[in-house]
């Protein structure tokens, strides 16, 4: 399976460089390409200062251009969206395949008190369900974002349905950098299978402090290994993934089927 992340900044309504990078990856053969967060639409701070019309035809904007990049590419395409319904604005991550588009309503948000995603999005709080699954040519693929990498319980369901890459678009910031990577490639090599993640680059000013987005967009390997990472510069990484990599980690370490004897014999 060959993918590719797309390490940006902030793109507000120009459409020019996603035109160019998708055509590079479209040549060169990638079935799914990865967007970070807030790359389409700016940064919850800003958001925070606009009305949810703005935010709306922004999105809607957006939408547009993707559903015509991923038909037109014959790829599928994973970009974080801030869309609005009924005047409530929701924080999702779009899957845009070449035929079809839908939605992962991102369930656990970042609440601190200089931060609180939470407090400001309308997504919907319920217990936490297994996230957004899907194939593309047999390999299969599982959606979810940064911030829910945390939690042990979005991995409670996921362990049994055999997944070969989780896709993790993020907007990771401040002094963050070796515990991202540290965290990516212990869940990699727990569940045994690739992450690749996409972080964003760019800064955001308020005041006197600046958030500033470093990057480091990476794919680990289903032996928590570290494959391949980008600085903190605009980049297109294409990479290949294999199925029988994550059978053979499987079965060499065999957590899996420890589980799976115990879950028997109860």
């Amino acid at each position: 399976m060959r993918a590719a992340v797309l390490q940006l900044s902030a793109q507000g309504m120009s459409s020019t460089k996603l035109y160019n990078y998708i055509r590079i990856a479209s040549k060169g053969g990638v079935k799914v390409l990865l967007l970070g967060e807030y790359i389409l639409n700016p940064f919850f701070k800003e958001l925070q200062n606009l009305s949810a019309g703005m935010i709306k035809e922004h999105s809607q904007h957006q939408i547009k251009i993707l559903r015509e990049l991923a038909s037109t590419y014959n790829l599928t395409i994973i970009a974080p969206l801030v869309i609005v319904k009924k005047n409530k604005i929701y924080k999702t991550i779009a899957k845009f395949a070449p035929s079809s588009t839908s939605y992962y309503q991102q369930q656990l948000l970042i609440n601190y008190p200089h931060w609180n995603e939470e407090k400001f999005f309308a997504n919907e709080h319920k217990e936490v369900q297994t996230p957004l699954i899907f194939k593309i040519e047999g390999f299969k693929f599982a959606l979810m974002s940064g911030f829910e990498l945390h939690f042990d319980a979005i991995f409670k369901d996921l362990a049994s349905k055999n997944i070969d890459c989780i896709l993790l678009p993020s907007v990771s910031t401040f002094d963050s950098y070796e515990r991202w990577k540290a965290l990516i490639l212990s869940r990699a090599f727990t569940q045994n299978c690739y992450i690749l993640r996409a972080n964003r680059i760019g800064e955001y000013s308020q005041d006197e402090f600046t958030w500033h987005f470093y990057g480091d967009s990476l794919l680990a390997s289903p032996n928590g290994e570290l494959l391949e990472h980008l600085g903190n510069k605009e980049e297109l990484m294409i990479v290949d993934m294999q199925h029988s990599e994550v059978l053979e980690a499987r079965k060499f370490w065999g957590f899996k089927d420890m589980i799976h004897k115990r879950s028997l014999s109860c």
